[in-house]
């Protein structure tokens, strides 16, 4: 064998080595290409799934919200027929008569006036006169004040040892706390 035989041998070895070299490496960039697509398959999936998730995620919060804002603006339109209802009865009571007027002011001093109390009835109260005259007054020794207060009708007892508010707005405003859920109730079925 010549040295041409041993050259060419070489290079025929050489060129099989490199051939299956590149068929390895085809083979084994195909393996790494399927690899990579498995594996973007899988992540486009799961970022898909994720994505699904977020969005009803999303959806349901503003449906979470859209419930919420609806249910405030129900609220505060039953607590404005609410406050209607109580303006209305607040503009009853210092339109009443003067038998009526009367009556309720009675009522009041017998259940709440100690003796002494001074009685000072709001600057619009139109029967303090008629109030001052009720046997409960002399009763009780109960003293009237000159000055009138501001406030929504009725009157205030000033005592010796506390106050006590009897203004019609105040009397309204302790009936609606006791009172609002059952008027809530019948109002808006």
């Amino acid at each position: 064998m010549g040295v041409e035989n041993i050259v060419e041998r070489i290079i025929s070895d050489a060129e099989k080595s490199a051939e299956d070299m590149i068929s390895e490496a085809r083979e084994k960039a195909g393996e790494v290409v399927a690899d990579a697509e498995t594996r973007a398959e899988r992540n486009k999936k799961g970022t898909e799934a994720e994505l699904k998730i977020k969005i009803k995620s999303i959806d349901d919060g503003k449906a979470a919200t859209a419930r919420l804002d609806s249910a405030k603006i129900l609220l505060a339109e039953k607590r404005r027929v609410i406050d209607a209802v109580y303006a209305g009865v607040l503009e009853k009571l210092i339109a009443l008569g003067r038998r009526e007027s009367v009556a309720v002011a009675e009522r009041l001093l017998n259940a709440y006036a100690e003796e002494g109390d001074e009685i000072v009835f709001a600057e619009n109260y139109k029967f303090a006169q008629d109030v001052a005259k009720l046997s409960v007054v002399a009763e009780k020794k109960l003293k009237i004040a000159l000055k009138g207060a501001n406030i929504d009708g009725g009157f205030i007892l000033r005592g010796e040892k506390s106050d006590k508010d009897l203004s019609y707005g105040a009397l309204l405003a302790l009936d609606r706390e006791a009172h609002q859920a059952e008027i809530a109730k019948r109002l808006f079925k």
